[in-house]
């Protein structure tokens, strides 16, 4: 069996080069690839396309990145907790596409699944139509969206063995895996790496197939965007 183990993230992201464009897997804060960023801060590269459901937060995930220009652009659907993207959006720095949640998630899934585009009754009758096709089934009008692919996808998950099989936890599983299978090249930073056979695969979400590098990160920091306590 294939051993896809890399030393660390430094191996992992040392042949991204400028201008091309990067999936990251997460939803918030929860499930992304910490690691894979701090090393991504250390080239010197820019221009960077990035797909991910949200931009991070100022200090921390994707935010970094936009607060080192660079990212070029953006493609999200949901950016509210980043001062610095909204600043670089509002002055005309960073493009950003602006995705309905569910759209994003779909264009993502198609891109790894090989279906080149898809209707949807998402966001019909608003600026997210404008110069789409748009079609009538049952009576309801769709809109026309294209699948989502990458250069490199970078995902982060709870498990993963040396063959690349991949097991998430909990909401990390938003994103991560239709990306993992969306990208070129996938490099996945796990939590626990364990060898092949280790893992039931009963409990597999994305099969070692998709995924190229691998390698156990450290001192996850799994941060909060919004902590609520009762009092």
């Amino acid at each position: 069996m294939i051993n896809k183990t890399v030393k660390n993230a430094h191996e992992a992201v040392a042949d991204i080069p400028s201008n091309c464009m990067l999936m990251m897997g997460g939803f918030g804060l929860t499930g992304i690839p910490e690691n894979c960023i701090s090393a991504l801060l250390e080239r010197a590269i820019s221009g960077l396309t990035i797909v991910s459901n949200n931009a991070g937060v100022d200090d921390f995930g994707i935010g970094l990145l936009l607060k080192k220009r660079m990212v070029k652009k953006m493609i999200s659907s949901y950016v509210g907790e980043n001062a610095e993207f909204e600043r670089q959006l509002l002055s005309g720095e960073l493009e950003v596409d602006l995705i309905p949640q569910g759209t994003l998630a779909e264009r993502v899934r198609a891109g790894g699944a090989g279906i080149p585009a898809f209707f949807t009754p998402a966001g019909v009758g608003t600026e997210v139509a404008e110069g789409k096709e748009s079609r009538e089934f049952d009576g309801k009008m769709y809109l026309l969206e294209s699948w989502l692919k990458a250069d490199f996808s970078i995902v982060k998950a709870w498990k993963g063995d040396t063959a690349g099989n991949l097991i998430f936890k909990g909401t990390a599983r938003n994103f991560n895996p239709m990306m993992a299978a969306a990208g070129k090249i996938c490099i996945a930073e796990v939590e626990e790496l364990v060898e092949a056979g280790k893992l039931d695969p009963n409990q597999i979400h994305t099969p070692g197939i998709y995924v190229q590098r691998i390698f156990q990160g450290e001192n996850y920091e799994k941060r909060i965007e919004q902590r609520t306590v009762s009092k």
